[in-house]
């Protein structure tokens, strides 16, 4: 029958009102923008200004603070495309490895003679060794510092292409450390900038890796490129700290020459360190996720010449205390020193996973860009341009929502009215939907939105033209709209199954506009069903058992 138990009018009507609150921010945008900030700005530093706390109390906290977010191309702000010379990587890895190399064969002087390095191409190391026919010498001291690659393509394969050719032995990276390090060097580059950007408060920013070794840079808000460029290319500080002690305490007094830090992944954990580092970021040359001898997850990491012998010294007198690897001033890890490390490599082991270790290991390598990038695509979008693009589309979604509302009145009457009022409640779903998700709207997501309203009456009409048969037939009013509903509904939901199948596709094939059309027109399939089907039928409900007719006209 036509009648709606009660406990599904209250759901229906229940979720509407949800709707409503979580839309209403957005009629505020402006001041509830500038409360999250706040926000955000005193979680990030920790002291609470004056504007700050102005702003967080013009909006009441019992609220939803959820918005739609602009897009680049509705707010303003800058693109970027760039590719990291991935290659540069294996000339520093070489670099790196050519004085742990020397000092192994110079310890095997009498035997292979005099060692020397020569000129070589990028990526590879070339030694000259003075005894000839002990080459196979040269390379079995060379493959023992080999490690295995960690990486699943990579499996059962070592980091290290070891030949030797006469008095010549050659080394570099072998295919699958290669296409690990590259990885590994445009996901590093990845976490860099996107903690740089984060850093400074931008909203909504889009950081994404395009093919091999390019990454796409999209922040709304930001001045100009150039701009973005500068904040880009800014070093993060890493330092290695001595501990002087854990607490929870965030208002703890450090003695002088000390300061207190929050821990990165231990919520409400400070440490206070010794304020002048062992070593800093710019000691370290490389650290690569591994395992340790106990097969756990772990960190390797090494350090030049010169940061090598500082932390060879401090190890070495600090055996079993902790020590504190900081970077833009939280401490990302805190390991115990459990033997000197006086070769300028060193492991970081403990109660981590391989996800875990992989992320300590792009940490500690996000001091600075591991390679030099180069910027193929660079345009600045100014906010002129952004606000004429959302008057073009508030201005296209009234126009077309007026249209379609004008239309149903017109070949429906009071049913038009019905539909019309789902259509705008479904338009104010779609927006709360988006503000819950945290999702961004772009002009394609406004494209979306607008053709949500133009279909969103499909199912309507549909379920109407179903209503008028079965009134020629002779039915009773409610009877007709009963039966109405009933057989239009294989057809509405056939109807959207195949629009929500094409949007899946241009979700996970398309990337950038497509994508945000592709959201906004899922939302609004699931919304406009939601509406045709649950909320007009209320309204009819709540107009026959008001009205009680005994004819239709439709």
């Amino acid at each position: 029958m036509l009648q709606i138990p009660a406990w599904k009018r209250v759901l229906i009507l229940g979720l509407i009102a949800l709707g409503l609150l979580y839309a209403v921010p957005n009629l505020f945008y402006n001041r509830v923008e500038q409360r999250n900030d706040a926000i955000a700005n005193m979680e990030r530093s920790g002291v609470e200004t004056p504007e700050d706390l102005a702003a967080k109390a013009g909006w009441p906290n019992w609220m939803p603070s959820g918005l739609v977010n602009l897009g680049l191309d509705l707010r303003g702000g800058a693109h970027l495309l760039g590719e990291v010379h991935v290659a540069d990587v294996y000339k520093a890895r070489m670099d790196s490895l050519w004085p742990e190399l020397r000092d192994a064969l110079v310890a095997q002087r009498e035997t292979i003679g005099a060692v020397r390095r020569v000129t070589a191409p990028d990526g590879q190391l070339i030694i000259e060794i003075g005894n000839a026919d002990q080459i196979a010498k040269a390379v079995e001291i060379a493959r023992g510092m080999a490690t295995p690659v960690t990486s699943i393509s990579g499996a059962g394969s070592t980091d290290l292409d070891i030949k030797g050719s006469g008095n010549r032995l050659t080394v570099q990276l072998s295919d699958a450390e290669k296409a690990a390090t590259d990885d590994r060097t445009v996901q590093q580059s990845l976490e860099i900038i996107r903690r740089r950007i984060d850093e400074v408060g931008t909203r909504e920013p889009t950081i994404m890796r395009q093919g091999a070794d390019r990454i796409l840079i999209q922040v709304p808000g930001i001045g100009s490129a150039e701009e973005l460029k500068q904040l880009i290319g800014t070093t993060a500080k890493l330092t290695f700290n001595p501990v002087v002690s854990r607490g929870t305490d965030a208002n703890a007094r450090p003695a002088a020459g000390q300061v207190v830090l929050p821990s990165l992944d231990e919520q409400g954990i400070y440490y206070t360190l010794e304020q002048n580092p062992v070593v800093t970021g710019e000691d370290l040359t490389d650290a690569r996720p591994s395992f340790d001898q106990n097969g756990q997850p772990s960190v390797d990491f090494r350090f030049g010449p010169a940061g090598a012998k500082r932390f060879g010294a401090y190890t070495s007198a600090n055996i079993g205390q902790p020590f504190a690897i900081v970077l833009d001033n939280q401490v990302i890890s805190a390991p115990v020193i459990r033997q000197a490390i006086t070769t300028g490599s060193g492991q970081i082991s403990g109660s981590m996973d391989v996800e875990g270790s992989t992320r300590l290991a792009v940490l500690l390598r996000a001091g600075a860009l591991p390679a030099e990038m180069t910027f193929l695509e660079e345009r600045t979008i100014g906010p002129e341009l952004g606000q004429d693009s959302i008057d073009a589309g508030r201005l296209s979604s009234i126009i077309a929502t007026g249209a379609v509302v004008a239309y149903m009145i017109a070949s429906y009457g009071l049913f038009g009215v019905f539909a019309s009022v789902a259509v705008i409640l479904n338009v104010i779903l779609i927006l709360s939907i988006m503000s819950m998700m945290g999702a961004t709207l772009t002009l394609p997501g406004i494209a979306g939105i607008v053709l949500t309203v133009g279909t969103a009456v499909d199912a309507n009409v549909i379920i109407y033209e179903r209503i008028r048969e079965e009134l020629r037939r002779g039915k009773r009013v409610a009877k007709a709209i009963d039966d109405g509903f009933n057989e239009a509904m294989s057809a509405i939901i056939d109807a959207n199954v195949t629009s929500f199948i094409a949007a899946m596709v241009m979700f996970f094939l398309g990337s950038g506009p497509v994508k945000g059309f592709a959201v906004t027109l899922t939302i609004g399939l699931v919304t406009s069903v939601f509406t045709a089907i649950f909320l007009t039928r209320l309204l009819i409900v709540f107009w026959l058992d008001l009205r009680k007719p005994k004819q239709l006209v439709l």
